[in-house]
C-alpha cells in the first residue's frame, strides 16, 4: 500500500475513534449537538475515503498485513458512523405531535431496520460474506421459528397494533366480553395488565385484546353513567313519581349533577309503574357508593311522598286491594334521626307534639351563615342545599335535619341553608328541648356524644360538624347550658 493511501487509513481510523469518544462523552441530553458531531465525523472520514480510493461499499479481499486489517475497521467505523448519523435523524425527526409512545414504536422499528441494514453491509461489504445464501438460510430458520412462536409473534404485533390504534392508556378502565372489566395499570408488547376492583391483577395477552371488542369506560371522560331500575305501585300520577324520583336524585352528594340526571318512564300496568333513573359519578370506582346512596334517598323521598315500592315481576302474592302508604311525620322523622335514638319513645312523642309543619317555596333561605338558630328543622319532604360563599357544600333530604349546631351548644351555622324544591319542613323549637332535658343529666350526657359522634359525619340524619375548640367536656357544659341544665 503506497504511504499516502496508508496515512490516510490511520487518519480514517482516528477519525472513526475521535467520533465514538466524543459522542458518548455528550450524552443522551443532547441529540442535536450529537447528530451534528455524527455528521461532522462521517463527512470527514467519507472525504478521506475518497482521497485514498477506498470504496466501503464493494468487497476487495483483505491483505493479511497491518495495512489490510486497517483497511477493515476502517470501513466498519464507516458504516459504524452511517448507523449513528441515520438515527440520528430518525430520533429528531420522526415525531408525532401528541402521540409520542406511538412515535417512539416507529422509531424503534426504523432504528431496528437500519441496524439490520447495516450489519448486513458490513458482512457483505467488508468481509464478503454471501448474503444471498445467508438470506435463503436465515429464511428457512424464521420460518421454522415462526411456526415455533407463532403465539408470542402473534402477542408482540397484536401489541404493537394496540399501541397505534391507541384503544386505551394507561389509567384507563376498560370492559371486556365476558364481564372483566378493571384499570390498565401496565401494558408491554405481549400483555396488558388490568387491576379489577376486587384488587386482583388480570393478564390478557394482546393477541386476545386486538381479535375481541372491548369498551374503554374511561373515554371520553372519566364520568360514568349508571342506570337503576324502579317499580313504584300506581297510587300517584306518573308524573308526580317523576317529580319524586327527579327530586331524589338532586338531593344526591355522591353523583354528578352537570349535566342534570334524568327519570325515564319506561312502561305501566295495573301493578306498577317502571321506572328507570340515570345518572353519573365521577368515576367508575365511584359506581357502587353513588349507587348505595341514591337507593336510600330514593327510599326516603318515596316515603316523604307516599310512594310504595312494586312487588318483583313474576312473583304471585294475593295482596289487600288497599295499599298501605307512608306518612310522614314529626315522629318518624324523629326516629329515623341518629341523634335522637337513645330517647325513648315517649320523649320523642314529646319532641314530636311540639313539631310545627311548615310548607316552604323553592328558593326560600332558611338558616343563614353565620346565624345562631334557636330551632331544629327536620325535612319532611324536598331538598335543602347547604352553600357557602356560593359554591354548593351538601344537599339535605327527607330524614335530613338543620339547627342543632345553634339549639344544642349556641354555635352559629357555617353554611347557608336554602332550599332547591318546595319543601316540607318540621320546626322544634329550643324551649321544646328546655322542657325535656331539664334536670336530666344523662340525658344531655347522650345527646352530646351522639353529637360529638355524628357531627363530625356527613350521614344521613347527622348533623353538620361542630367545630369548638374545647374539649368534650366543654361540649357537654355548652349543650346543658343552651338547654337550661345546671
Amino acid at each position: 500500500m503506497p504511504q499516502d493511501t496508508f496515512l490516510l487509513t490511520v487518519l480514517i481510523n482516528l477519525l472513526g475513534v475521535a467520533g465514538i469518544v466524543v459522542w458518548h462523552l455528550q450524552g443522551r441530553s443532547r441529540p442535536n449537538e450529537r447528530l451534528v458531531t455524527q455528521i461532522v465525523f462521517f463527512l470527514a472520514m467519507t472525504v478521506t475515503l475518497v482521497f485514498a480510493r477506498i470504496v466501503p461499499f464493494r468487497f476487495d479481499a483483505p491483505h493479511l498485513d497491518s495495512s489490510g486489517s486497517l483497511t477493515v475497521l476502517a470501513k466498519i467505523l464507516w458504516w459504524t458512523h452511517l448507523c449513528w448519523a441515520t438515527i440520528g435523524f430518525v430520533r429528531i425527526y420522526i415525531v408525532l405531535d401528541g402521540r409520542p409512545r406511538e412515535a417512539r414504536l416507529i422509531q424503534d422499528l426504523l432504528v431496528a431496520i437500519v441496524y439490520l441494514g447495516v450489519l448486513l453491509s458490513v458482512m457483505a461489504f467488508v468481509f464478503g460474506v454471501p448474503i444471498g445464501t445467508l438470506l435463503a438460510t436465515s429464511g428457512v430458520f424464521a420460518i421454522i421459528l415462526g411456526l415455533a412462536l407463532q403465539n408470542t409473534l402473534g402477542d408482540v404485533f397484536s401489541g404493537i397494533a394496540l399501541t397505534l390504534g391507541r384503544p386505551y392508556t394507561i389509567g384507563d378502565w376498560i370492559l371486556l366480553p365476558d364481564a372483566t372489566e378493571g384499570r390498565v395499570v401496565a401494558s408491554n408488547w405481549r400483555s396488558t395488565y388490568l387491576l379489577t376492583s376486587a384488587h386482583n391483577l388480570v393478564v390478557m395477552p394482546n393477541s386476545v385484546l386486538a381479535k375481541q371488542g372491548l369498551t374503554n369506560v374511561s373515554k371520553p371522560d372519566e364520568t360514568h353513567q349508571i342506570v337503576l331500575a324502579v317499580r313504584i305501585v300506581p297510587t300517584h300520577a306518573p308524573a308526580f313519581i317523576q317529580k319524586v324520583m327527579l327530586e331524589a336524585l338532586s338531593s344526591c352528594n355522591s353523583i354528578v349533577q352537570e349535566p342534570p340526571s334524568s327519570v325515564s318512564l319506561i312502561g305501566i300496568d295495573a301493578s306498577a309503574i317502571d321506572v328507570q333513573l340515570y345518572f353519573r359519578v365521577m368515576n367508575p370506582g365511584q359506581r357502587s357508593s353513588a349507587r348505595n346512596d341514591v337507593i336510600d334517598l330514593v327510599y326516603r323521598h318515596c316515603n316523604a311522598n307516599g310512594l310504595v315500592f312494586a312487588r318483583p315481576l313474576g312473583t304471585q302474592v294475593f295482596q289487600d286491594s288497599e295499599i298501605a302508604v307512608p306518612k310522614t311525620s314529626a315522629l318518624a322523622l324523629l326516629r329515623s334521626i341518629a341523634l335522637f335514638s337513645d330517647l325513648s319513645e315517649g320523649e320523642r312523642e314529646q319532641l314530636s307534639a311540639g313539631a310545627v309543619e311548615k310548607k316552604i317555596a323553592a328558593g326560600e333561605e332558611l338558616l343563614a351563615k353565620g346565624s345562631v338558630s334557636g330551632r331544629i328543622l327536620l325535612i319532611g319532604e324536598g331538598v335543602v342545599l347547604l352553600r357557602d360563599q356560593g359554591e354548593i357544600v351538601a344537599r339535605l333530604a327527607p330524614g335530613d335535619m338543620l339547627g342543632a349546631r345553634g339549639v344544642l351548644a349556641g354555635q352559629p351555622e357555617s353554611h347557608q341553608a336554602l332550599t332547591l324544591t318546595p319543601a316540607t319542613l318540621y320546626e322544634i323549637e329550643k324551649a321544646t328541648f328546655d322542657n325535656l332535658v331539664t334536670g336530666r343529666a344523662g340525658l344531655v350526657e347522650d345527646l352530646a356524644r351522639r353529637v360529638e359522634h355524628h357531627g363530625s359525619q356527613n350521614v344521613s340524619g347527622s348533623p353538620l360538624p361542630i367545630k369548638s375548640d374545647g374539649t368534650r367536656a366543654d361540649l357537654v357544659h355548652a349543650i346543658r347550658t343552651m338547654l337550661g341544665g345546671n
